[in-house]
């Protein structure tokens, strides 16, 4: 079927939107259009030139027999900005307070925009890390592991607290919860994750960093990398924390239960970017 040049740049767009960091040969989408490679090369320069003027991403090229094209995500600094300065004002709600100073957070998890904005925010500056792997504990931060995983196109593991038979063997270990101080246990499956992974750490809300802390041990067992940390939410410190190497979006530096007041505030995201 041959594709007329808005058909094909469309085409062509959706797909390397649906496969980022990977390699896409001129020779697919040339046979995939029924078109010259010179076209292709002409097409991909006009995607490349608008991702990058819209702030959506950039193309690389790798040159050679075996090279290509492969889109990066990426995101504007101004609309990183807009989008945190609102998600801070939305968390600052009082209603949101929650016994022992944590927040409500479920529907802003269960958006799938602001989910998947956070996601994008996340990838884009892990997107150059060769990451393979994204991890997270099975709780509400589930759902920000895949939208980052989405957009860097890797597979998502998921720590549980518990054996389940439908895991097969796991590899367990106890580790100190950095809030309540209590040993608690950990459990993965040994065919979630290949040995000498590079995992990047996601999580919706760190107060001292004991769960993160855990899946950075609990790593070391199946001999992976950490690749990074990234949470939607770190609590300020009143202790000392576990993680030392972050980013965060944003930051609680302030609650007061009694009154019902949230103090919150821009995250370590936009130190770490400079």
């Amino acid at each position: 079927m041959k594709f007329r040049r808005s058909e094909r740049l469309v085409d062509m767009t959706n797909y390397l939107l649906e496969h980022p960091g990977e390699l896409v040969s001129l020779t697919y989408f040339a046979e995939r259009y029924s078109s010259a490679k010179s076209s292709i090369s002409e097409d991909l320069t006009i995607i490349k030139d608008t991702f990058e003027q819209r702030g959506i991403g950039s193309l690389t090229t790798v040159p050679g027999a075996a090279g290509g094209v492969k889109y990066i995500v990426s995101i504007k600094e101004e609309e990183v900005n807009a989008f945190i300065d609102g998600l801070c004002d939305t968390i600052a709600s009082p209603e949101r307070l929650l016994p022992g100073g944590y927040l409500y957070m479920t529907d802003i998890l269960g958006h799938p925009q602001t989910v998947n904005k956070v996601g994008r925010i996340i990838a884009s500056m892990y997107a150059k890390k060769n990451v393979s792997v994204i991890m997270t504990m099975a709780t509400k931060g589930i759902s920000l592991a895949y939208a980052v995983a989405n957009y860097l196109n890797v597979p998502v593991v998921i720590v549980s607290r518990n054996n389940k038979v439908t895991e097969g063997s796991t590899v367990s270990i106890n580790y100190v919860s950095g809030s309540s101080k209590r040993i608690q246990t950990m459990v993965l499956s040994k065919r979630s994750l290949v040995e000498g992974s590079n995992v990047l750490i996601v999580d919706d809300f760190m107060k001292a960093g004991g769960t993160i802390n855990g899946m950075v041990s609990l790593l070391d067992e199946f001999k992976a990398t950490v690749a990074g940390i990234a949470v939607l939410v770190e609590s300020e410190h009143t202790e000392e924390c576990l993680v030392e190497d972050y980013v965060s979006l944003i930051k609680l530096t302030q609650v007061v239960e009694r009154d019902k007041k949230i103090k919150v505030s821009r995250g370590n995201y936009f130190t770490k970017k400079e």
